[in-house]
């Protein structure tokens, strides 16, 4: 099976058709041959899709390409369209966008491949490689380029009821999270928000590497010891890449999910869940509130 991007009206935000591939991956509007996910559950996601599913060939529109049509896959595992707030997986061939504002705040996890971003004058701002943890700022004014296959998690930000970011510059606007942030740059945290902990309270640190221009998506890097929380609807939406560590999370009908260091999973806002750990945790989070 394969669909279609939209295209035009259909989009919420219009001005971003040039970035189109992008604005596919970010699936703020998306043909009714995919079935869409918004249940409150935890999510893991899997670098090739569900097994029953696969993910499904795009189908893409060549003006907003600045290269030959790439091949590109996907599988949304979330979606909420008032939001404008997609997570899944993607692939696609070697391929360039056309140049034009980035369509969204996005963080991504690179699981294959490589690609670098150029400006308007397509010179090279950046690039980014095979496990690299990448945050977009809304509206930059980029091109993606590529010479190889790659595949991405991906969690994408495109509120329409925010308004645009103007004036972005393309320098600074796309950048990888810097994996040499130690332990002593964090700050200790006076609260253990999100979590009402049961038992005794834990050591928790944060950093935060991006806040976007709404002031509500943050990319971070947190860390803790053993904890417990109750069980309560999470207050917030939050993409986790675990690090280090092992974490338990048991949802309100008793079904647990266990997830170790390597692992990408997705908690919804208002899932009713509780966290348990028995030892020390880190990861990086893309965290909507």
């Amino acid at each position: 099976m394969s669909w279609e991007c939209p295209s035009g009206p259909h989009l919420l935000q219009v001005e971003y058709t040039k970035q189109f591939n992008s604005v596919c991956i970010q699936l703020f509007v998306i043909s009714e041959e995919i079935s869409m996910n918004s249940e409150k559950r935890i999510i893991r996601l899997e670098a090739h899709g569900p097994a029953e599913t696969g993910m499904p060939e795009m189908t893409c529109n060549p003006n907003d390409f600045a290269s030959e049509l790439p091949t590109q896959t996907l599988h949304v595992y979330y979606q909420d369209d008032e939001l404008g707030l997609s997570v899944g997986v993607w692939t696609t061939s070697p391929m360039q966008e056309a140049f034009g504002p980035y369509p969204g705040d996005e963080f991504i996890y690179l699981l294959e491949g490589g690609f670098k971003m150029v400006d308007g004058d397509n010179h090279v701002l950046d690039s980014y490689k095979q496990g690299d943890y990448v945050y977009f700022r809304n509206a930059a004014p980029v091109s993606w380029v590529q010479e190889e296959q790659l595949r991405k998690f991906y969690i994408t930000y495109l509120n329409p009821d925010r308004e645009i970011p103007q004036g972005v510059p393309a320098k600074g606007a796309v950048k990888s999270v810097d994996p040499s942030v130690t332990e002593n740059q964090m700050d200790v945290m006076e609260t253990t928000d999100p979590f009402i902990i049961n038992g005794q309270k834990p050591t928790q640190r944060d950093y935060n590497f991006f806040t976007n221009d709404s002031e509500d998506m943050f990319v971070g890097l947190w860390d803790s010891t053993p904890f417990e929380s109750d069980m309560a609807p999470f207050p917030c939406f939050e993409f986790v890449c675990l690090l280090e560590g092992e974490i338990t999370i048991t949802e309100e009908n008793g079904t647990a999910h266990d997830f170790s260091k390597g692992d990408v999973f997705f908690v919804p806002k208002g899932t009713v869940c509780s966290w348990k750990t028995t030892s020390y945790v880190k990861k990086y989070y893309a965290m909507i509130a």
